[in-house]
């Protein structure tokens, strides 16, 4: 049996072997303490990069369903006035009905035509003030408008819709037309008829707008969760492999550090030959 105090190669392998092991308990500790498997790009460089090229996706994922959500919300905020105008013109047909008949005189015809006014007058203001932001909804603006409900760049991710709905009293046709005589009750019933069917085609368009966004909003969702599902695959940990890998590289290292000790008491075997 030989030995070499010189070059001490059992204590340097011993060392090798446990730095080893100590760089693997604290992988798996990193990756305990963070949740991830690949805390570093150093921990898998191709993982990494195809990890944060997902989170990109689903980042613009998320953003996209905002997009659809609020132009969801602006369409509601036209659907809300419509459906006040739809009520307004429903009690105007009220009121014409009502002087329509000669169970009312020319004074009752007064009364009846003021609230008709009113109405007619509300229902002007509704369509020149409803608005979302500083877009007008309700005046027949003819705007396009351009929602981005995808993460990448292509009219695939695009919807589009023309903002054409004009309900002010003017384009509705109700602007001017009173109810004081008999006549002009008949007359302006056959005007407000027209005014409703104006006003469940413009809730109409919007409702087919919100309903096809209402799809996207579904569709961008469950994109969302499936990609967010593959990332997680790839970057985050399995903490039963990693609780599992952090108890064999502690056990490995206190055998190393068992080890190493016994190899760096070599040289001390070598000086107990020479005579004292």
């Amino acid at each position: 049996m030989s030995f070499r105090i010189s070059s001490a190669v059992a204590s340097l392998t011993a060392q090798r072997h446990l730095h080893k092991n100590q760089r693997a308990t604290e992988k798996s500790l990193r990756a305990l303490a963070s949740g991830r498997r690949i805390v570093q790009a150093g921990d898998d460089a191709a993982g990494f990069a195809i990890g944060e090229s997902l989170r990109g996706q689903i980042s613009g994922l998320a953003q996209s369903r905002k997009n659809a959500e609020s132009a969801i919300a602006m369409i509601q905020t036209a659907e809300g006035s419509l459906n006040e105008q739809n009520n307004i013109l429903i009690r105007l047909r009220e009121l014409a009905v009502y002087s329509a008949s000669d169970t009312v005189g020319e004074k009752e015809r007064e009364f009846l035509d003021r609230e008709f006014q009113q109405l007619s007058a509300e229902f002007d203001r509704i369509a020149r003030a409803t608005r979302y932001g500083n877009k007008e909804l309700l005046t027949g603006s003819g705007k396009e408008f351009s929602f981005h409900v995808g993460p990448f760049k292509g009219p695939e991710n695009v919807v589009q819709f023309k903002l054409d709905a004009d309900t002010t009293g003017e384009s509705a046709g109700i602007k001017g037309v009173e109810i004081l005589g008999q006549d002009d009750a008949v007359n302006a019933l056959e005007v407000i008829d027209e005014a409703l069917v104006n006003i469940a085609s413009a809730r109409s368009t919007f409702g087919a707008a919100q309903s096809r966004f209402q799809y996207t909003i579904d569709s961008l969702a469950a994109s969302e969760e499936n990609m967010e599902a593959a990332r997680s695959l790839i970057v985050d940990a399995d903490i039963a492999h990693e609780v599992s890998e952090l108890a064999k590289s502690q056990i490995l290292q206190d055998m190393g550090v068992a080890v190493l000790s016994q190899a760096n008491q070599d040289a001390g075997r070598a000086v107990r030959l020479i005579p004292g």
